[in-house]
């Protein structure tokens, strides 16, 4: 699909108009001055750990048991992940090293 130029401008217009408003609102509704609202104080804690918990879910969903290489590559990884995570408590070292164990399980050894 090719977009004529007005279309184009809009879309980026309209891309600039809600990067900003996302940007914004969170200053809007909850300036310095105020006291932040023990519900978003709450959600600000729980949220990074329920949405680490969803990728999780999200990235295993489609793991075979049943065939070959039966979720080896994954449970290797996440083991890695779990391990270098207890050992450095670094979450970009964990993900980074992860995701390069998997990625070479996936490609090079596991057939």
């Amino acid at each position: 699909m090719t977009l004529t130029p007005l279309q184009a401008l809009i879309t980026v217009i309209m891309l600039i108009v809600g990067t900003v408003l996302t940007r914004a609102i969170p200053f809007i509704l909850f300036p310095s001055n105020k006291k932040t609202p023990p519900f978003i104080l709450y959600l600000g804690k729980v949220l990074p750990y329920s949405v680490i918990g969803l990728l999780v879910v999200y990235c295993l969903k489609g793991v075979s048991l049943a065939s070959s290489p039966y979720g080896l590559p994954e449970a290797i990884a996440n083991v890695a992940i779990l391990i270098l995570h207890l050992w450095k408590n670094n979450t970009l070292l964990s993900i980074g090293a992860g995701t390069i164990i998997y990625m070479l399980l996936v490609q090079n050894l596991i057939i």
